[in-house]
């Protein structure tokens, strides 16, 4: 039975909700979907957002009104739900929030991320560097007791396939070396953590029709001069499980578009 996940940065969820995102939505057929960006509080989501497409919805929001918030949107209750990392300074951004389904013989992880951004200056970029520092080992922990699958915008393109203008932006947050090196290390098979990235799994070659994020300066939309930051992250046996994926473009509803990743599971 497949299981279909999407991940998807709304770049606002009322902003997203006004471009038609709730409808779009109610016909993916999703069993669930991790939004990131939300930049909403809880009084702005409930009875509103709080179930979208017949799924419910677990979040974390930032302190900080209009900035960062992520959820989760399921139409199985987990066993269990993980809001934030335990990091004070990135819980109160709104970062991380973790489903878990938990049965006799499995125990497995939906999680949607969103990974900071480096563009705006040096304290930024300094911030996420410690953030990356604070969940690799979190996820290496995970792995060790559970299956699971990120999803989210990680901020960053690994590979100069990623993004269109790779020359021009090797001393730019999200293609640095070291941001690089960082996502080298956690994906590879030999190392502690060993993740896979589940749409270079399915498509190890594509290079325009990945991409994820276009800036909204200079018609980058238009020429499709895009990165690939949003992905989705699983332990080995759930990414082997994988059987299509798609990056959804026929309507825009953020400077994202929703990554679909169907897999032969179900919970």
């Amino acid at each position: 039975m497949a299981f279909r996940l999407v991940s998807f940065n709304l770049n606002g969820i009322r902003s997203a909700a006004t471009k038609g995102f709730t409808e779009w939505a109610a016909q993916t057929g999703a069993d669930c979907m991790g939004v990131q960006e939300i930049k909403a509080q809880a009084a702005d989501v409930e009875g509103r957002f709080d179930t979208v497409a017949g799924m419910a919805g677990h979040f974390q929001y930032a302190q900080k009104k209009g900035y960062s918030g992520v959820g989760l949107y399921t139409r199985h209750t987990p066993s269990d739900v993980v809001i934030g990392l335990g990091d004070p300074e990135f819980d109160a951004e709104g970062r991380y929030v973790e489903c878990r389904y938990d049965t006799p013989g499995r125990k497995l992880s939906l999680i949607s991320a969103y990974f900071p951004s480096g563009s705006s200056g040096e304290d930024r970029q300094a911030a996420k560097y410690r953030f990356l520092d604070r969940v690799a080992p979190h996820l290496r922990a995970l792995k060790d007791t559970r299956e699971f699958i990120l999803v989210g915008d990680v901020n960053i393109a690994h590979r100069e396939a990623d993004l269109k203008n790779w020359k021009g932006n090797l001393k730019n947050s999200g293609f640095l070396p070291e941001e690089r090196a960082w996502m080298t290390r956690l994906l590879d098979p030999a190392g502690d953590t060993g993740l896979v990235d589940v749409y270079r799994r399915l498509h190890p070659d594509t290079t325009d029709a990945c991409y994820t994020w276009w800036s909204n300066r200079g018609q980058a939309r238009a020429k499709n001069v895009g990165w690939r930051i949003d992905y989705h992250l699983a332990t080995p046996g759930l990414a082997a499980l994988a059987r299509t994926a798609a990056v959804y473009k026929d309507q825009w509803f953020s400077d994202h578009a929703p990554l679909t990743i169907d897999y032969d599971f179900s919970l």
